[in-house]
């Protein structure tokens, strides 16, 4: 098998180049609309020997790691017919590192904060550039009591149709990738709006009032969203079975 073969009847393999534990969770959720099996590698020698041993079809890299020159340390420095795929993200969303990327051989690039819905868009269609081959999509993740349709942007929720906004979505996909774990509102908004973002004070706890109203989740007592007051939220796992393992 050469380098970029992959069978059909398989999930894809997809690396990912991520030293922060929310993000790369939250990229491996919405990844599971993929049907892909996801590894993490959180710095240069983890990312170097899943390459060579665990054979991923996919990297997706975090490229302001290693202050910046992680491409180049994995090679993504010399054209070559037998690179891997690979999708940039990062924080700085200058036309200059965009074209870096591009000339390293990246085949797409996501500016942090990102959709769920854009990514797994751009994964399938760097998989099919690819591999000339259609990758399963699931549309419907079930998490718990809960499930997303990501393609109509919809969740259900005990049996009714919520109709959430894209930012809302974004919301409840980060808190139930981080099931069980405290999110500070500060984390919150470093992954959904940026950390250059200037917010009015209350526009995560806005959002998180308004997700609630939808889920008809009562914060007094919790079905799926907890407070930690004066700390921020934590998404309440109602079954771990249903969340990808990385």
């Amino acid at each position: 098998m050469s380098h970029l073969d992959r069978a059909s009847d398989s999930p894809p393999r997809v690396l990912l180049v991520i030293d922060q534990p929310l993000l790369d969770q939250y990229v491996a959720l919405a990844l599971s609309h993929g049907s892909s099996q996801t590894q993490v590698a959180r710095n240069i020698d983890e990312a170097l020997a899943a390459l060579a041993t665990w054979r991923p079809h996919l990297v997706i890299i975090d490229m302001d790691l290693a202050r910046g020159d992680i491409l180049e340390h994995l090679g993504y420095t010399a054209p070559s017919t037998e690179r891997l795929p690979a999708i940039a993200l990062t924080r700085r969303g200058d036309l200059q590192t965009k074209l870096a990327a591009f000339d390293h051989g990246v085949d797409d690039i996501l500016t942090v904060p990102f959709s769920p819905e854009e990514l797994v868009a751009r994964m399938l269609v760097v998989m099919r550039r690819t591999y000339r081959e259609l990758v399963t999509f699931a549309p419907v993740l079930h998490l718990g009591d809960l499930e997303i349709d990501i393609l109509n942007r919809l969740v259900r929720a005990h049996g009714k149709d919520l109709h959430l906004t894209s930012v809302e979505q974004s919301l409840l996909y980060l808190l139930a990738s981080n099931a069980g774990r405290l999110l500070s509102r500060d984390e919150i908004l470093d992954q959904l709006w940026g950390a250059d973002y200037v917010p009015e004070s209350n526009v995560v706890d806005r959002h998180i009032r308004n997700l609630r109203v939808k889920l008809q989740d009562d914060w007094r007592d919790p079905r799926y969203i907890a407070t930690i007051p004066g700390q921020g939220y934590c998404f309440i796992a109602t079954d771990r079975e249903d969340l990808p393992s990385i």
